[in-house]
């Protein structure tokens, strides 16, 4: 099992921790008996966190996650206090959170994908550029294993699919452009699942190795479990989505800005 790794640990005045979690391992447990996850490592070594309560009872203290595919930075609080603040923090959108990615130039990407709205914004991207994308979302696909962004534009059958009609916004930065790859930080304050991942897709920058949001790699796994499952394998467990969690920024106490960042693990 992956290990997570401490980057700040509680105290008295900041009762909160600040992990990085791997690739491949989920943030959170499925049921109480569930122990390999970040959440249940981060409990082993500090087991005050069990005595917040959270969204869900078998979460405690985590105030966020991550996919699993994804690797990066995670907040947990170890008091009640400092989770309601910061969850406060969150509804406010005072929470923010940076990802590093790489990404492939893919302008037919949503369309051979599908299920995507039309994307307004041009396919030739800027370097140090930064682009907003907004939607509501929708789930997608068999099983709902992906989302769909969903705009006031969408056809009707795809608005009545949006559960709360609440707009989620990525900012994303152009950090780096090379012929058909670019380098990219995304900034949000309010995160729906796969948000990111998704919102990348929609405008033609699927992350690389993405099997959801990139069509080439979902194309390449798809043959690969048709024809060759030994290849299928090596292709989930070598071709790691170049995507991380890089950087969080918050306050507390009230007034206190707290800055965490890391570098991304691909190259």
């Amino acid at each position: 099992m992956d290990k997570i790794k401490i980057i700040f640990e509680p105290d008295k005045n900041k009762p909160f921790l600040v992990i990085y979690k791997p690739k491949n391992l989920p943030s959170a447990p499925l049921n109480k008996n569930d122990k390999n996850n970040a959440l249940s490592q981060a409990i082993q070594i500090f087991p005050e966190i069990q005595n917040v309560t959270g969204k869900k009872q078998i979460e405690y203290g985590l105030l966020h996650r991550l996919d699993t595919a994804t690797d990066g930075l995670l907040l947990i609080c170890t008091t009640q206090e400092c989770y309601d603040f910061l969850t406060e923090q969150q509804k406010l959108g005072k929470f923010v959170k940076y990802y590093t990615a790489k990404c492939d130039i893919l302008a037919e990407n949503a369309q051979k994908l599908g299920g995507f709205p039309e994307n307004r914004l041009s396919p030739h991207f800027d370097a140090h550029k930064t682009y907003r994308i907004e939607s509501f979302f929708r789930s997608f696909s068999k099983g709902n294993k992906e989302v769909r962004p969903v705009t006031s534009e969408s056809p009707l059958s795809a608005q009545n699919k949006v559960g709360t009609r609440k707009n989620y916004i990525t900012n994303v930065t152009i950090l780096e452009k090379k012929e058909n790859l670019c380098r990219v930080e995304c900034k949000i304050s309010q995160g729906f699942r796969h948000q990111v991942r998704c919102h990348l897709g929609w405008i033609g920058l699927p992350i690389q190795n993405d099997k959801l949001y990139n069509f080439k790699t979902k194309l390449m796994c798809e043959n690969s479990k048709q024809h060759d499952k030994t290849k299928k394998n090596h292709l989930q467990h070598e071709d790691d989505l170049s995507f991380t969690a890089t950087k969080i920024e918050f306050e507390y106490p009230k007034g206190d800005l707290n800055s965490y960042e890391i570098a991304f693990t691909w190259t």
